[in-house]
């Protein structure tokens, strides 16, 4: 009981710093001193909780290097014109036609290069969202379409700070995992493109059939997006001219694309993350001096602080980036490892951790994660929260073999890192639509979200079903293979009593 109510607790606090807006941060040093505060009623050492708590957040240092890493990089990408090079020939595909599905893809390949899906709404989203309007289209399923669009490649770029926080947490290879992202994914991603063109498709006939669709849509999103929108541009042309734009703060050269090349040529040859980041730094330090001919002082400065352009509706495009835009990350990366060591030692996740290991005897691993994974978003209101309480409370489904880890990291990356932007009151969903001005009606169409977790509970279930037709026949035939009886794991538990497992 005391442990229900130590969490209820600090999942208030987490509601009411969501709520008032305040930074998360402040409400996980509280859970801190709650969850100390519990250990010292159950008779916990002070110094034991502390010293579990000092390791778990050391091993999280190679991580937090990581996150250093992509602050400098999306700063430098930012300032050296690359993303600016990137969103000005891109958009210059989209139609009216084809504004839904082109949206999608369009975001998906920005958040591949940039491994955030905040950085990705801020650029590509806005200018998708902008100039959706202003051809008419739908706001929520375009809103939707740009929402899944961003977490593709916040799921499965090797820049991304959820990939990087899974490897950690499940010490797994990192491209290996990409691998397996990239054919799990890959039917809900066909799924996710063939809704939006048929949205498309549907939209145009009803606009071209003078059914007014077009004009409702617009009339609906006048409320939505009016008063944020006019910090991208105040009509329709200076939306539509993104290449002028940008042409007129960067010399958009062929060599602004080299950085981002660079991820890429280098991502395919496995090559260790972060010798991959700092090729694309020193390749975007040399187009920032030598095409945007950017002073080194200015340019040591945007590595702290990031971008910060001096064009109103360029900066509201592209500022951000800079170490400093990932203390919060990195913050709360090293708070929540804490919590890790804390739960380790006081052994209060013990009852609610076996629940969760009777529900994966029930329904498997994969769909126990998934349940499991909705949960803790729900509570957590943040992703990286979120991933790191699925592993915490997930971590007795797996073995600790290779395979057993992997598995392990593939089930949080199709749950915990796509479920949580699902969430209404989670600031993974709710800050990429803000930026863009989409309504929250938007969540329902962000068909790759929840296309994936379903795709994987469908599979693990017709997988179990499958290996239980193979084990009865087998059994029929050799009887004397019949698995012994064993007590169910509920029905034993309530006739012996809970006992915890001494030690970790």
């Amino acid at each position: 009981m005391l442990e229900a109510g130590t969490m209820l607790l600090f999942c208030a606090v987490l509601f009411a710093s969501v709520a008032l807006g305040w930074s998360i941060i402040p409400a996980l040093f509280v859970g801190v001193l709650l969850f100390m505060g519990y250990g010292l009623v159950c008779r916990c050492s002070l110094r034991a909780m502390a010293s579990r708590a000092a390791g778990s957040v050391r091993s999280a240092g190679t991580v937090v290097v990581a996150f250093v890493l992509i602050g400098v990089l999306t700063s430098l990408w930012r300032a050296s014109g690359t993303i600016a090079f990137i969103v000005a020939h891109s958009t210059a595909v989209i139609h009216a036609a084809t504004v839904i599905p082109l949206s999608f893809l369009l975001c998906s390949a920005m958040s591949v290069l940039v491994g955030s899906s905040f950085a990705s709404a801020a650029t590509m989203g806005t200018i998708c969202m902008s100039l959706g309007l202003s051809m008419q289209a739908n706001p929520v399923m375009l809103g939707g379409a740009i929402l899944a669009g961003v977490y593709v490649g916040d799921r499965c770029s090797p820049v991304s700070t959820s990939a990087l926080l899974v490897k950690q947490l499940t010490h797994t290879n990192l491209f290996n995992t990409i691998a397996r992202m990239l054919r799990t994914g890959a039917v809900p991603f066909v799924l996710s493109c063939v809704v939006y063109v048929a949205a498309a498709v549907v939209e145009w006939l009803c606009a071209s059939g003078g059914s007014g669709f077009g004009a409702a849509s617009a009339a609906a999103t006048a409320g939505s997006a009016g008063s944020a929108r006019a910090a991208v541009s105040t009509n329709a042309s200076s939306i539509t001219d993104i290449g002028g734009l940008f042409s007129s703060a960067f010399d958009l050269h062929w060599l602004t694309l080299v950085p981002a090349l660079l991820v890429i040529v280098l991502a395919l040859l496995r090559v260790d993350v972060r010798l991959l980041m700092l090729a694309s730094i020193a390749a975007s330090v040399a187009v920032c001096v030598g095409v945007q001919h950017m002073e080194w002082a200015e340019l040591l400065r945007l590595l702290i602080f990031g971008y910060h352009a001096q064009n109103p509706q360029v900066a509201a495009l592209l500022d951000g980036g800079g170490i400093l835009s990932m203390l919060t990350v990195m913050a709360t990366v090293c708070i929540s490892s804490a919590y890790a060591g804390i739960f380790a030692e006081t052994r209060m996740l013990a009852r609610l951790q076996q629940v969760i290991e009777m529900l994966g005897h029930r329904i498997g691993a994969c769909g126990a994660t998934m349940i499991t994974a909705t949960c803790a978003a729900a509570l957590a209101c943040n992703q990286t929260l979120t991933i790191m309480l699925t592993h915490q409370l997930c971590g007795g489904l797996y073995g600790d073999d290779e395979s057993e880890r992997s598995a392990q990291a593939i089930d949080l990356e199709d749950s915990a890192v796509v479920i949580a932007p699902l969430i209404p009151w989670s600031i993974a969903g709710a800050v990429p639509l803000a930026t863009i001005n989409a309504p929250t009606l938007s969540l329902a169409a962000a068909t790759f979200l929840y296309l994936l977790p379903l795709s994987r509970m469908l599979a693990s279930a017709v997988r179990r079903r499958s290996g239980f037709r193979t084990r009865h026949r087998s059994q029929n035939q050799n009887p004397g293979l019949a698995i012994p009886h064993r007590p169910k794991p509920m029905l034993h538990m309530f006739a012996h009593g809970f006992h915890p497992k001494s030690g970790d």
